[in-house]
């Protein structure tokens, strides 16, 4: 959460946008995405210059000598946020226009990549020249601000922040899974260096960016040093698809700016007949929208075999089902419903699960993390497609905890059930034997067969009753009788003093 003088640097600027006339907060978050992409640019190609001097390679700034821009050549070094944000708000103001939005606008060569598709119907909307430094002047402070933060996924939270002011948040699932999720998500599922992602609702590709950033940490050598696999890591690693054309453009500058050069990152509507997806991916990282009910008529024939139903919930764990490959996992966000739902839709998905692929774990995720945007409750899937059954023991884990308190505040709390859910996933051998009285533990399949297969961990989880002894009745009474000739002393006191 964005708290104290970052969060009221943000409020500025915001109202410098409100004040000079852009009054939609979608415009305001876009224009603001797009300067913080160039500032982000800049940082990045130092950054990776650093890099490449320590490791004696050879770097090519994006900010060349010359760079092209339609049918001019200019310096590339005025580019460069460092360096033009000092400029005269007139100067500033026609380089950004005439300049710098083109170069950003045309930055990838390949016109296929979602970059390119997505930032072709970019508008730069900023209206004068002194609205333009009032808010370069901001977003300095911010970064500022930004760095003397060190916890966290600061650059997310602010995010977050600016999508939490989007009116329609919430209502379309535009609302971003918190950071510390996604990567216990991503460390659960521990991708490697030869895996194809899928997020069929990527916003703004968090569990995509979160997913390279952990093998950028844990295979670094592998991927980087191997022209094969950097190649299959910039191009063919990364998908995502979303119907919001904003939140695709965000996403996609998001991936670049973490170092993917061409992630696929398209419009489409994944649970319709647009997504032709069959036994395409190896690993799917996804918190679908839990909108509800929707226009059966648009959803693929194919999902509503598999689970007749109006709930998109339901609908994404078909479809999730349908895009993996054989040995292909996926770690879900679920509303609680989905567990136990008693409608034959939710039953039928959860027996394909249990029955036809191998379900593994169930994790129940405390009711406030999504504050303070949703109080709804949810649960992590994670389960691997086999087409074949191999639900052997599903492990269950009662996540009390987060890291954070459960009201609307979310401010940093030292409980934290995270790293244990993490080590105790990765060890589940150790887990047999377990107490159904305590945080986690196996089920057999047949048990939850047995129940209908409900997937509550309320329906197997045992209350501990602590044995309360209590002092026999006639001291009780005794006691009694000693407070009620101390209350009489007090009256009679009392009553002598008036």
């Amino acid at each position: 959460m964005i708290t104290g003088e970052l969060k009221n640097r943000i409020n500025s600027l915001w109202e410098i946008f409100w004040t000079g006339g852009i009054t939609n907060p979608l415009d305001v978050v876009e224009q603001m995405t797009y300067l913080m992409f160039i500032h982000d640019l800049d940082e990045t190609d130092n950054l990776r210059a650093r890099e490449a001097a320590m490791l004696g390679l050879a770097h090519q700034s994006i900010f060349a000598d010359e760079v092209r821009i339609g049918e001019r050549t200019v310096p590339g070094k005025q580019l460069k946020w460092s360096v033009f944000h000092d400029f005269p708000a007139e100067k500033m103001y026609n380089l950004m226009q005439e300049q710098v939005f083109p170069f950003i606008k045309n930055l990838h060569g390949d016109k296929a990549s979602a970059y390119a598709k997505y930032m072709d119907d970019a508008i730069f909307k900023i209206p004068t020249p002194l609205m333009l430094d009032k808010v370069i002047t901001a977003l300095d402070g911010i970064y500022e601000q930004m760095a003397q933060v060190r916890e966290g996924d600061v650059r997310g939270d602010v995010y977050e922040f600016l999508l939490s002011k989007i009116a329609t948040a919430g209502v379309n699932g535009q609302f971003r899974t918190p950071r510390h999720i996604i990567k216990m998500m991503v460390e659960l599922m521990a991708p490697g260096p030869d895996e194809v992602i899928c997020d069929p609702a990527c916003g703004t590709s968090g569990f995509l960016v979160a997913a390279g950033e952990y093998l950028k940490e844990r295979h670094k050598q592998e991927i980087f040093f191997d022209r094969q696999k950097k190649a299959h890591y910039m191009n063919h690693m990364f998908h995502g698809f979303d119907m919001d054309r904003t939140m695709l453009r965000i996403g996609a500058m998001n991936m670049m700016t973490h170092g993917v050069e061409n992630p696929f990152i398209e419009y489409r509507d994944s649970l319709s007949d647009q997504n032709p997806d069959r036994e395409k991916y190896s690993l799917i990282l996804a918190n679908p929208p839990f909108k509800g009910s929707l226009d059966a008529d648009i959803v693929s024939t194919d999902l509503l075999k598999l689970c007749k139903t109006k709930k998109t919930e339901l609908l994404f764990l078909a479809l999730f089902l349908r895009m993996l490959k054989v040995g292909g996992r996926c770690a879900c966000i679920v509303p609680d419903g989905v567990l136990f739902g008693s409608s034959k839709a939710h039953k039928d998905i959860r027996r394909e699960l249990v029955d036809n692929n191998r379900l593994e774990a169930v994790i129940s995720m405390p009711s406030g993390v999504f504050k303070p945007y949703a109080g709804v409750s949810t649960g992590v899937l994670v389960f691997t497609k086999t087409g074949h059954g191999g639900t052997d023991k599903v492990w269950f884990y009662d996540m009390r905890a987060d890291g954070f308190s459960l009201d609307d505040k979310r401010v940093p709390v030292a409980e934290n059930d995270i790293p244990d859910v993490v080590a105790r996933f990765h060890d589940l051998g150790a887990e047999e034997g377990r107490e159904r009285t305590e945080q986690s533990f196996l089920v057999p399949r047949e048990e939850i067969v047995g129940n209908g297969y409900d997937l509550s961990i309320n329906k197997y989880k045992k209350a501990e009753y602590v044995p309360v002894e209590y002092p026999p009745t006639s001291e009780i009474f005794a006691e009694l009788r000693a407070l009620e000739a101390e209350i009489q002393r007090g009256l009679e006191e009392l009553e002598g003093m008036v």
